[in-house]
């Protein structure tokens, strides 16, 4: 029988695939052990501001031009735009008075103060682009 010796490692394979797959998570019922994973996070309205507003600051910052691009292409909505173009006002006048890391540092403390404010109670009233 031609059959037979097929037949005889199929049968032999799968008690071992099944408890290969068990052991490496692949298969089985879950067990006391299975815990779930973190549930997934959000980032808050002005922390992500304040990360935008930190990261194209800077950037702008260091390059040294004047220009400050379109805040569209940014990711940015009006507001904070408006925002970033304080800062970088400020922190350019810092810059003269104090030097280029004290600039820096008012980049990040500004974007934080601006940010929490402009998102106190939420979504800015006019929506979230404005």
């Amino acid at each position: 029988m031609r059959h037979r010796k097929p037949l005889c490692a199929l049968a032999f394979a799968a008690p071992l695939l099944t408890t290969l797959l068990t052991a490496t998570g692949c298969g089985g019922p879950p067990s006391a052990d299975d815990t779930p994973g973190p549930a997934p996070s959000t980032t808050s309205p002005e922390d992500l501001c304040t990360a935008l507003i930190t990261k194209w600051g800077r950037q702008i910052y260091d390059s040294g031009k004047e220009t400050y691009g379109d805040y569209q292409s940014m990711g940015l909505s009006n507001g904070q735009y408006m925002i970033l173009r304080d800062t970088l006002d400020l922190a350019r006048a810092e810059r003269k008075r104090q030097g280029v890391d004290a600039g820096r540092k008012l980049i990040s403390r500004e974007a934080r103060e601006r940010c929490e404010k402009r998102y106190r109670h939420g979504e800015p009233s006019g929506g979230p682009w404005v």
